[in-house]
């Protein structure tokens, strides 16, 4: 059930016996060469929605315009600042909150989102559960089974797999292997605390951090959706404290 898409009387009913909803997160920023601008959105929205269906919640339209100050040295990339983010994200939470709504389920698909969804989540006023599709447990291993340390920190070959089934495939001459990146790089570096952009740009000129995105296959997307459908399905259910399906 798509908030959007349904009018005000259809919510009251729903509120009559359920107070949980669906908020997917993404961005708005430059993927590698073969990365769609919205990936981490569509992402989202994507598992988001189908997931809710399954879980019988109400999902809300992806928040796509988030923090991606590091990428804006890439053409595409729509970055705005945490504190916007934040401000926006607070206020939908409010008006969840004023409405009835309880409990928010936030399903992420951006890394820089996250410090300020938990931050946020410390005094809301309603309970927040936040999940990146990538974190389920049968998702995780199937992209590391996939792609192994190719998986990369930014335009991974994951997420490029799931919107090439999704949505469309770039053609382009193929690049070779990015710069790997050792294990205390990748712990500096997480949450996407990245540098100024064009530091960036220069350190990671193809807009990849150590992620082989031309290893992504529109099959592996599919099979990638589907896990992170069921296991969200599950994990909504269980937030909304229902019995699994």
């Amino acid at each position: 059930m798509r908030l959007d898409l349904m009018g005000w009387e259809e919510v009251a009913r729903y509120l009559a016996h359920r107070s949980d909803a669906v908020l997917p997160t993404g961005s708005m920023e430059q993927h590698g060469p073969i990365g769609l601008i919205g990936t981490d959105a569509l992402c989202a929205a994507a598992v988001a929605e189908a997931a809710a269906e399954r879980a019988g919640a109400v999902v809300l339209p992806p928040v796509a315009y988030t923090p991606a100050p590091f990428n804006m040295g890439f053409p595409g990339t729509i970055s705005v600042s945490e504190a916007t983010f934040t401000a926006l994200v607070s206020d939908i939470i409010v008006a969840l909150a004023t409405h009835g709504f309880r409990r928010l389920y936030v399903l992420n698909g951006h890394g820089a989102n996250l410090a300020p969804l938990r931050a946020l989540a410390i005094s809301a006023p309603l309970e927040l559960r936040i999940r990146s599709w990538w974190e389920y447990p049968g998702v995780n291993a199937h992209r590391l089974a996939l792609y192994g340390d190719w998986e990369g920190m930014h335009a991974t070959p994951s997420e490029i797999a799931m919107t090439q089934a999704l949505h469309r495939r770039i053609e382009r001459a193929p690049l070779p292997a990015p710069r790997a990146l050792d294990a205390a790089w990748r712990a500096a570096h997480a949450g996407d605390r990245h540098g100024p952009p064009d530091q960036h740009r220069a350190e990671f000129p193809c807009g990849r951090v150590g992620s082989w995105s031309e290893l992504a296959r529109p099959e592996h997307g599919t099979e990638l959706f589907a896990l992170a459908t069921e296991e969200a399905a599950a994990d909504m259910r269980d937030f909304a404290g229902l019995p699994p399906a």
